[in-house]
């Protein structure tokens, strides 16, 4: 006797990648309609309270998307580990490490530039990954989402660059992070930070090249697909 199609596997997994896809964009969405709205009504004067308004909410959609990697490493997702774990960590490094700890760069005008950025592009990529769960497909939306990237993840990584740049002096005042180890090593934080700087800019070479790759196989494989329909 078959299976219902609710119980079948592939189902199951596309519920769920639907359901994960459906929240984040809600978040994000919720969280780019507030900036706008807020700068509507207060115009600049909103930008340095934006991570008060919107950090929180901002924090518990970067932490969930930390179960992509799991989606990945379980075959749920079908993408490249090594790329995603990049732009993950360098979204968790940057807003947990350097702004979430830092309450004067949280009130820096790069965090609310920062978080345009990235819900931009997640925005997009959310809805595209939501709809091609449930076999739905539209090549300006397809478009968009490998194209929209291109300008918007360098202007991020610049971002993610200058907030740590800005955040050096306050970890040097205050020796955030910086601690000392037996026989007589220590750990000096702004030192890390800037070793992570170069190591930020290497990183994004080898994503930008990937998500190139990336662009250039969904574009080719699009139209063909949609002369099959």
């Amino acid at each position: 006797m078959a299976q219902p199609a609710w119980l079948q596997p592939r189902y199951r997994k596309n519920t769920y990648l639907f359901l994960y896809y459906l929240i984040q964009f809600c978040g994000h969405s919720w969280i780019f309609t507030n900036m706008t709205a807020r700068f509507f009504s207060f115009g600049k004067d909103s930008m340095v309270d934006t991570f008060y308004a919107i950090g929180l909410v901002m924090r518990l959609c970067q932490s969930i998307s930390l179960l992509e990697l799991l989606h990945i490493r379980v075959g749920i997702e079908s993408s490249h580990l090594l790329p995603r774990f990049l732009q993950l960590t360098e979204r968790i490094i940057i807003l947990f490490v350097v702004i979430t700890s830092q309450e004067e760069v949280q009130e820096k005008y790069v965090v609310c530039v920062l978080f345009i950025f990235w819900n931009l592009l997640d925005m997009v990529r959310y809805t595209y990954s939501m709809l091609s769960v449930i076999g739905i497909s539209y090549s300006a939306l397809t478009w968009l989402s490998q194209t929209l990237w291109m300008p918007i993840y360098p202007l991020c990584v610049l971002a993610e660059a200058f907030a740590i740049y800005q955040s050096l002096p306050y970890f040097e005042s205050f020796g955030t992070y910086s601690t000392k180890l037996p026989f007589d090593l220590s750990i000096y934080f702004p030192y890390v930070l800037k070793i992570y700087l170069m190591v930020l800019f290497i990183g994004m070479y080898f994503t930008y090249s990937h998500l190139y790759s990336e662009r250039r196989d969904v574009l080719r494989v699009s139209p063909i697909k949609k002369k099959k329909m």
